[in-house]
């Protein structure tokens, strides 16, 4: 099953994607992410309940964030992302050693969300702009140090993220030892819905990756393309390892981290390719087997003043 975010007609609604159109859940007070809180069974039910009733076309809405996480973990999880990346951002050259000891994620802007086809503007003084093709897992039930095979148990369901990236800025953070912070928070795209996980059972594969397809183009050309089985780790272990010693709740979205073969820009100027940063007017469109396709159009962002440097440090140790 389908469930997203929409607007229509100035207002928020919740509903079930078919064939026909969106299905509205018949209580309007009730968003995906409360959907997602009832747990899969009784969230399936509620579906089928929306699907009983009237269709709104998806041409007469604004697709939304699928949900309203409370939190947004980005993992790294594709090896040959990590490869192409260090080059670029990091100016080293290979794979770090303790890539492969753990996963790594980062906490991302949960108010920074933008739906599937919303505009997305240039962050303030970045001039290296790029995308992140990536497959989020939401997580469908409370749980701690969870096992791989209880986190499995609590993946509700997957949807696209486009996770944003100003680069500049984000090389910047880095050499601090900290971050990346600014160069990630303006925009995630989310979209275009949310798919539960019961209809991608049959894509896992032995080892418990999910084999979907996963391609990107700006403006119509084909930039990258890999396989979501690719990943270093499968999602159950991504969900087992935010867990330790910690908790994850309902809503949660764990990215998988950007995809290899040129899965975002600055893995191609790490392998020397030159190719631009995205500008104003581009088009970036991400599209998932099973999942669907977002589309954004890049915008110009605001204009602000520099960032004020941090004074020279005083020597006085009393007043």
């Amino acid at each position: 099953m389908r469930f997203a975010t929409y607007e229509s007609d100035g207002a928020v609604h919740s509903g079930v994607v078919a064939d026909d159109g969106l299905h509205p859940l018949p209580d309007t007070t009730t968003t995906v992410l409360d959907v997602v809180r009832l747990g899969l069974p009784a969230a399936l039910d509620a579906g089928a309940a929306a699907l009983r009733g009237p269709a709104v076309a998806l041409t007469e809405v604004r697709l939304l964030p699928p949900l309203a996480p409370p939190t947004v973990r980005d993992f790294v999880a594709f090896e040959e992302h990590v490869e192409g990346v260090v080059a670029s951002v990091s100016g080293g050259a290979g794979v770090p050693p303790e890539w492969y000891e753990a996963p790594t994620f980062y906490f991302t802007n949960p108010y920074a969300l933008l739906g599937a086809h919303d505009d997305v503007a240039i962050p303030p003084g970045s001039a290296q702009f790029d995308f992140e093709l990536e497959v989020a897992a939401v997580v469908g039930r409370d749980g701690t140090s969870l096992t791989p095979e209880r986190a499995r148990e609590a993946i509700f369901g997957y949807t696209i993220l486009n996770d944003w990236s100003a680069r500049d800025l984000q090389r910047r953070e880095m050499k601090v030892q900290l971050g990346p912070a600014k160069g990630k928070d303006s925009a995630t795209t989310l979209g275009p819905w949310l798919v539960t996980a019961d209809e991608l059972a049959d894509r896992h594969d032995e080892d418990g990756f999910l084999a979907l397809e996963m391609s990107v183009a700006v403006n119509g050309r084909p930039v990258g393309r890999d396989l979501l089985a690719n990943m270093g780790w499968p999602f159950a272990d991504l969900v087992s390892y935010a867990s330790r010693g910690t908790w994850v709740r309902a809503g949660d979205v764990l990215g998988s981290g950007t995809c290899g073969n040129g899965g975002c820009l600055a893995e191609l100027w790490g392998r020397g390719r030159d190719v631009p940063p995205l500008a104003p007017g581009d088009v970036v469109e991400m599209t998932v087997e099973g999942l669907g396709t977002i589309r954004n159009t890049v915008v110009a962002g605001a204009r602000l003043p520099p960032v004020r440097p941090a004074r020279p440090r005083s020597r006085r140790r009393t007043r």
